[in-house]
């Protein structure tokens, strides 16, 4: 942070002081004398200008908790060295300082499988496209019902569906589930356990960015100043998405704008081209498991990374 002031008059300053109320997980690394901390919101600084003179002060600051802070105003009180005459004035400062979440190693993330995300890397050049039918083949176990060649089926006398030809688009599709279990009434309660959930987000969404993956986020959380609308962000690729991205997990409130119920109800009414979905979520229940079946059914992959609380240790002594 960087506080510059000025005396642009002839007369001296004997003492100023300039107050601005912070979050109390911004902490100065470096305390100065004349400089503190008020019940751990409001910081001080005091200064002395001679005629025509200025000072600019430079601190380093700890940012303690991924979140938006914003300084919206300082308060500044000087005076006369006999302490007989006060001015205090507001000045609007309007600042806003943005902290990323903690990127965690891809090895700290428990992916369904080891190789998770080599395999999306690898299927990036033999993903099936929707739009491109290089012919005809038997129905397969598995196989979308959208995909039936009834034309064919009839002409053959078995269930055919159209071969797909392949393509180079995967596209990544994260979806961060803040509610706890499938009878949560209102407040999340574990809210560790929604920002670890968020730093996997963060982190993957960067890996996927570095390998020329487009990667989109969804959340039945919201974005500050966005209260009750639910989070949804299209995959695309590039640096400009990634900064997005981060700065949108950056801004997120860990509060409900939905049911996570009704967030998948509302992507599978969307007319969406495959994509690899990747479901961050502390639990998964019956109506979610179908809503899952259905997002299969559609030509999404869908894989799931549970969100457990941590294992306390105890140490007997």
């Amino acid at each position: 942070m960087i506080e510059q002031i000025q005396n642009r008059k002839l007369l001296p300053i004997p003492w100023l002081r300039i107050e601005v109320k912070m979050s109390p997980y911004l902490k100065f690394t470096q305390q100065q004398t004349d400089m503190s901390i008020k019940y751990d919101e409001f910081h001080k600084s005091f200064f002395s200008l001679m005629p025509f003179t200025g000072i600019t002060r430079r601190h380093r600051i700890l940012c303690r908790k991924r979140g938006c802070y914003r300084l919206i105003t300082a308060a500044m009180t000087c005076g006369d060295a006999f302490g007989s005459q006060e001015l205090y004035q507001d000045f609007h400062v309007n600042s806003e300082l943005l902290v990323y979440p903690k990127l965690l190693p891809l090895t700290n993330i428990p992916f369904p499988s080891h190789s998770w995300m080599g395999d999306v890397t690898v299927r990036r050049w033999i993903m099936e496209d929707p739009f491109i039918i290089s012919g005809v083949r038997e129905y397969q176990y598995g196989d979308p019902l959208n995909r039936i060649n009834w034309k064919a089926s009839v002409r053959t006398g078995e269930v055919q569906v159209f071969q797909l030809d392949r393509t180079a688009d995967p596209r990544i599709m994260i979806l961060l589930n803040i509610d706890l279990n499938e009878s949560m009434w209102d407040a999340v309660t574990d809210l560790e356990l929604i920002e670890r959930g968020i730093s996997y987000s963060a982190a993957i969404a960067q890996y996927a960015i570095e390998n020329g993956i487009p990667v989109g986020f969804g959340s039945n959380a919201y974005e500050m100043d966005n209260e009750k609308q639910p989070i949804y962000i299209e995959p695309q690729p590039g640096q400009g998405q990634l900064t997005y991205l981060l700065e949108v997990l950056a801004r997120i409130i860990i509060a409900r704008s939905c049911t996570f119920f009704t967030f998948l109800e509302d992507e599978l009414e969307r007319d969406s081209n495959p994509m690899d979905i990747l479901l961050l979520t502390p639990f998964v229940g019956e109506r979610m498991d179908e809503q899952i079946y259905k997002l299969r059914a559609k030509g999404h992959s869908v894989d799931i990374i549970m969100l457990e609380p941590e294992a306390k240790i105890e140490v007997a002594v």
